[in-house]
C-alpha cells in the first residue's frame, strides 16, 4: 500500500469517526427538529385551509343574503343576516349587522335601523373607522326622520378638518340644519364642503347647489 493510499484511508476513517460522533451528539436533536418542522408545516397548511373554508362559507352566505335583499325578500334576508351575525367568520358578522340595518331602513323601519347603527357605533370592539361610518349612516337616516339635534349628536365630531368622513358628515348636518330653518348654519357647512379641495367633486357640486338654493330663496338673509 502506498503512503498516499494509507493517508487517504486514515483520513476517511477519521471523517467517519467524526461524523459518527456528531451524529451521536446532535442526530436525535436534528430528528426532533425535522419532525417539528413537518408538523408545523402541516399545521399551517391545515389552518389556512380551515380559515379559507370558513371565510368562503361566510362569504357565500353573505352574498346569498344580499341577493335576497336585492330581490325584495327583506324578511328572508334579515333572517340570513341574523344567522351570519351569530355564526359567521372574520368580518362577516359585522358586515351582517351593518347590512341588516340597511335592510330595515329600506323596509321603512327607520327606528330599528338607527338603533342597529347606534349599537355598532357604541361597540368598542369594532375599529373606530367603522364605528364612525355607523354614526354617519344613522345620521343620514335621521336627516329625514329626526331632528337637527339627533343628527348633530352623531356626526358633529366627524366634521373636523382631519376626519375622512367630514364631507358627508357636514352634508348631513347641513341638510338637517336647513330643514329646521338654521340657514346660516347650513350655509356655513355647505360652503365648507364647496371650498374643500379634498372633497369629492360630486360632494362639492351638491354643496354649491345647496348654497345657491338657500341664498336664492332669500331664506339666508
Amino acid at each position: 500500500m502506498s503512503d498516499d493510499s494509507f493517508i487517504r484511508e486514515v483520513n476517511d476513517e477519521m471523517r467517519r469517526e467524526q461524523a459518527q460522533k456528531l451524529w451521536d451528539r446532535f442526530g436525535p436533536a436534528l430528528l426532533v427538529v425535522a419532525v417539528l418542522v413537518v408538523l408545523g408545516t402541516a399545521a399551517v397548511v391545515g389552518y389556512r385551509y380551515w380559515d379559507e373554508t370558513r371565510a368562503n362559507r361566510s362569504g357565500d352566505a353573505f352574498s346569498q343574503a344580499l341577493k335576497l335583499a336585492n330581490d325584495g325578500k327583506s324578511d328572508d334576508a334579515l333572517a340570513a343576516l341574523d344567522q351570519l351575525e351569530k355564526d359567521g367568520y372574520g368580518a362577516y358578522p359585522l358586515l351582517a349587522r351593518m347590512r341588516a340595518a340597511t335592510v330595515k331602513a329600506n323596509k321603512g323601519d327607520v327606528d330599528a335601523a338607527v338603533k342597529d347603527f347606534d349599537d355598532v357605533a357604541a361597540d368598542t370592539a369594532i375599529p373606530q373607522g367603522l364605528r364612525d361610518m355607523a354614526r354617519l349612516r344613522a345620521a343620514l337616516l335621521l336627516v329625514d326622520h329626526g331632528s337637527f339635534a339627533d343628527v348633530s349628536s352623531r356626526v358633529e365630531a366627524l366634521t373636523s378638518d382631519t376626519n375622512p368622513l367630514r364631507h358627508s358628515a357636514r352634508e348631513a348636518l347641513g341638510l338637517a340644519a336647513w330643514k329646521e330653518g338654521k340657514t346660516q348654519d347650513a350655509l356655513k357647512l355647505f360652503d365648507q364642503i364647496a371650498s374643500d379641495d379634498g372633497a369629492p367633486r360630486n360632494a362639492r357640486e351638491r354643496a354649491t347647489l345647496m348654497s345657491e338654493l338657500i341664498r336664492g330663496s332669500g331664506s339666508a338673509s
